[in-house]
């Protein structure tokens, strides 16, 4: 049975020398491998290094391959991060998504869908810090990537919340809960990794559940501040 959390494809591993001549390994095959090693070495360097620090020199050193073939792929250290982050992101994003599907009612699926996101990045700490703090140092562009995975998940908390009310008696909220929700989940997660590490993150269940049940079992306040509801 394979693992519930994110395939650790950002761990670091010894690669295997590629054949070469007669027997060489076909051309789309090395250059996805090649380019899967360059994506786990930006996001290895960038967690130990800081995104500014860290160069192309050291992504191809850890990667094992030729400035001429980062360039061939990359076309600067921007890229290769952009490109690590959003495999990573698809990747995370798609286990939560089964998690929840999985689920038998709406309150197993928050807590397997929350429970899958802390063991995702538990399982990979290298994308941990690229995903919730490296991406902040990383220029615009990544923080326009980081805005539209926040409303991607927003969305996912939005379509649960909406699928809950179809059998349980819960309270209609604005539709800035969900973002709300990401947002506070977002701040301690980083907190925690900042601050005691990958390993423990999913000790952060209980906390983010209770967050969650709060914002979308509580009574709505949008008729009394006058806002329309979600």
């Amino acid at each position: 049975m394979e693992s519930q959390s994110v395939r650790p494809y950002l761990r670091e591993r010894a690669w295997p020398v590629l054949p070469k001549g007669r027997n060489a390994a076909p051309r789309q095959f090395v250059f996805e491998s090649q380019r899967e090693r360059m994506l786990e070495a930006i996001a290895l360097v960038v967690a130990e290094k800081g995104y500014a620090a860290a160069t192309v020199a050291d992504v191809i050193a850890r990667a094992g391959v030729s400035r001429k073939t980062f360039y061939e792929q990359f076309a600067n250290k921007e890229a290769c991060f952009l490109a690590a982050y959003d495999t990573g992101v698809r990747l995370l994003i798609s286990a939560v998504e089964a998690a929840i599907e999985e689920a038998p009612d709406w309150l197993e699926a928050m807590r397997a869908g929350t429970s899958r996101y802390l063991e995702s990045l538990s399982a990979n700490p290298a994308f941990a810090r690229t995903f919730l703090v490296e991406i902040l140092a990383a220029g615009p562009t990544a923080l326009e990537r980081r805005a539209a995975v926040h409303r991607r998940f927003a969305e996912l908390h939005a379509n649960s919340h909406s699928a809950a009310r179809e059998t349980v008696a819960l309270p209609a909220v604005p539709r800035a809960t969900h973002r709300a929700a990401v947002g506070a989940i977002n701040e301690l997660v980083t907190d925690h990794l900042v601050n005691r590490g990958a390993d423990s993150l999913p000790a952060l269940l209980g906390e983010l559940l209770e967050i969650q049940l709060a914002l979308y079992t509580g009574a709505s306040t949008a008729g009394v501040a006058g806002l329309p509801d979600a």
